[in-house]
């Protein structure tokens, strides 16, 4: 038992050490500028975390990659650019609206106008029913009517 404590105890410095990441680049500027590029960059393995917070290998070496493209002097779009011909349009947080991703940036507005108009055609072929449907009293249905009205008055008092 006292030699499992000592291990942990001799491990507790380690953690507090493992959680603290150093900048990659020797440049600080750099490096935020390459923190603010990935942001706007998919991991292609994680799909819905940015290149910038994953932790995958391949975001890693991504990273890399567009930390070397910076050091040659590559400006923001010409590295998208790269990686966009390299990778696709998928490594785009927001793919760039072209023929191929009209329906992406689009298509929720299409489907949100086709169902106000289902519901607008439908709301006014209900009215239309009702008002086809719509019968009127008879005469001597209305007295019925009032008759029994005026029992259930007379009950009450």
């Amino acid at each position: 038992m006292k030699t499992i404590l000592m291990v942990f105890m001799c491990l507790i410095p380690m953690m507090g050490i493992a959680g603290v990441a150093k900048d990659m680049a020797e440049d600080p500027v750099l490096e935020k500028r390459m923190i603010g590029l990935a942001e706007k960059l998919r991991c292609l393995v994680c799909q819905n975390e940015s290149l910038a917070s994953s932790h995958s290998d391949l975001a890693e070496d991504l990273r890399r990659e567009v930390r070397e493209q910076m050091n040659k002097g590559m400006s923001d779009d010409e590295i998208i650019d790269y990686l966009v011909e390299r990778y696709g349009d998928f490594v785009l947080y927001d793919p760039r609206v072209k023929s191929t991703t009209l329906l992406l940036w689009f298509g929720p507005f299409l489907l949100l106008g086709g169902g106000g108009l289902m519901l607008f055609l439908q709301l006014r072929k209900r009215k239309r029913t009702l008002m086809e449907t719509k019968t009127e009293l008879t005469p001597e249905a209305a007295q019925r009517a009032a008759d029994l009205l005026n029992e259930q008055k007379d009950t009450q008092a």
